[in-house]
């Protein structure tokens, strides 16, 4: 008589993702029809620089439109971090427990570097220039955020995730970031010729430093 041995199917738990997404879609929805004509200035922010001519008063740093798409942009960032270490076996893209990992340390390490900028540019007295250096940087990379939503919905359902989608992302950021400090530069640069001991130890400190940090502890980990 033959032997049968059970073996145990282990399905993974997709529900989530798919609850996730919907409620990340649905947030950019809201934020659309609350904010209608402040979200087609925003479309354009590639293309044109009206949004940030607009809406460069500081206050909207902390507006509702920047918290909401803010929080999209940490979920499109966390789940797109997932599906990386997913790729280089060290996790499973279908692993919550990972992903809540991931959005914890994003948002902690996010926010609390904001805190010490606030709290150096008190020092250095430069908040003005840090204030709306971090409102560009907020929309420049809520836009990235943005449109990593969709590509990471598509690599989710697909075997389309490799090494050049994730040089193709870190690229687009490096871009980012240089026009960022570009348009920061050219704006405040008066301000920015006065100060400039400070901002270039700002940026040592809070703009290289802490990634340069937490590079070296993921690789050496």
């Amino acid at each position: 008589m033959e032997k049968i041995e059970f073996i145990p199917r282990i399905v993974e738990n997709k529900d989530w993702i798919t609850i996730m997404f919907i409620v990340t879609i649905g947030l950019v929805v809201i934020t659309k029809a609350a904010f209608e004509n402040r979200f087609s200035d925003f479309i354009g922010l590639l293309v044109n620089n009206k949004y940030m001519k607009v809406y460069k008063d500081t206050s909207n740093l902390m507006s509702w439109f920047t918290i909401l798409l803010f929080v999209v942009q940490l979920v499109s960032f966390s789940f797109f971090i997932l599906l990386v270490l997913s790729y280089f076996g060290y996790t499973t893209k279908t692993n919550w427990v990972s992903f809540i990992q991931i959005f914890t340390f994003l948002s902690f390490f996010v926010l609390s570097k904001f805190l010490i900028e606030k709290i150096i540019a008190a020092s250095f007295n430069i908040e003005s220039f840090i204030e709306q250096f971090n409102l560009f940087k907020v929309s420049y990379r809520t836009y990235v955020g943005l449109l990593l939503l969709p590509v990471n919905i598509v690599l989710f359902y697909t075997n389309l995730m490799n090494s050049y989608v994730i040089l193709g992302v870190l690229v687009i950021l490096l871009i980012v970031n240089a026009v960022t400090y570009l348009v920061s530069l050219r704006n405040y640069q008066n301000l920015f010729l006065s100060k400039l001991f400070y901002f270039i130890l700002y940026i040592c400190a809070l703009e290289i430093a802490p990634y340069y940090f937490m590079y070296y502890a993921i690789t050496n980990r």
